[in-house]
């Protein structure tokens, strides 16, 4: 069984309370629950602040291009099934140029676990505006305020057929472990939006401004997850400023799904170095 401790890769680099720390904290609690060892575990990140946790968490790995990571997790899950497989990236790379695949990979039912760092700014690249940042923002690609109504994550994510829908804040890391052990054990695509503030190039949307706002599901003793239409009128109400599991429903996979598949493709991974090389040489 592995613990916390076993999942500890590198050093993270992130600026001094970057909320991106929560989230890989959540993960070392979250996967040890599950009962698989780490060669079990594959995590495919992107490009930008976020991109840097499959280093982080000591399992196997994958750093893509940006906007990516769901093809190349989507790859990685019907090769094997038998893996937990956890795509990882922030807004910029999970709703600008990689929107088409989070839509598609939602309507599909992709058994991955999908991580979205939100701190509704570029961080990496020092701090434009993104595609989750509000109207009227004020950046250096948009010193005017930006002119676009934001995306919203949630909204977007019921509206492409995700069979589970929640959102964490880095302000709250026992309940987001919670929510990204909820996630990983649910058999189908899975959104984990989580707010992360950068502390360094968006300090106007803050931990105590997050706080102040987000209205916690876990309060609301009503409250049905199964409900699709009720989770997309208060994802609505709320204006995305909620925390907790919005939205989970029972439909079949897209790898159970796929027509003709009898089993996992046959490959011996236990192959020498040697191998891979030829075979990454031969497609070079």
């Amino acid at each position: 069984m592995i613990s916390a401790a076993d999942l500890r890769g590198d050093k993270p680099t992130w600026c001094p309370g970057c909320g991106d720390f929560a989230v890989l904290a959540a993960l070392q609690r979250a996967l040890p629950r599950l009962g698989v060892e780490r060669e079990n575990i594959v995590i495919v990140s992107g490009i930008g602040c976020s991109g840097k946790i499959s280093s982080y968490l000591r399992t196997y790995g994958f750093h893509g291009v940006h906007g990516r990571t769901l093809p190349v997790a989507t790859g990685i899950k019907v090769s094997n099934p038998d893996l937990v497989v956890i795509a990882a990236g922030g807004d910029g790379d999970g709703y600008a140029i990689g929107v088409s695949h989070f839509i598609h990979a939602a309507r599909r039912n992709v058994d991955v676990t999908y991580i979205v760092m939100d701190n509704h700014i570029y961080g990496l690249t020092t701090g434009q505006t993104s595609p989750t940042s509000p109207r009227g923002f004020k950046s250096k690609t948009t010193p005017a305020g930006a002119a676009e109504e934001p995306v919203d994550p949630l909204a977007l994510a019921l509206a492409s057929g995700a069979g589970f829908v929640a959102q964490g804040f880095s302000g709250e890391v026992g309940q987001l472990a919670a929510i990204c052990e909820q996630a990983l054990r649910y058999k189908g695509f899975s959104l984990v939006n989580v707010i992360s503030p950068c502390v360094s190039f968006n300090r106007e949307y803050s931990y105590d401004w997050f706080r102040e706002r987000l209205v916690n599901i876990d309060d609301e003793t009503d409250y049905d997850p199964g409900d699709y239409a009720a989770a997309m009128r208060y994802v609505t109400e709320h204006r995305g400023l909620v925390r907790g599991v919005v939205y989970t429903s029972d439909r079949p996979g897209y790898v159970e799904s796929l027509v003709g598949r009898r089993r996992p493709v046959d490959v011996d991974w236990r192959q020498p170095a040697e191998h891979w090389q030829e075979l990454v040489a031969e497609f070079s």
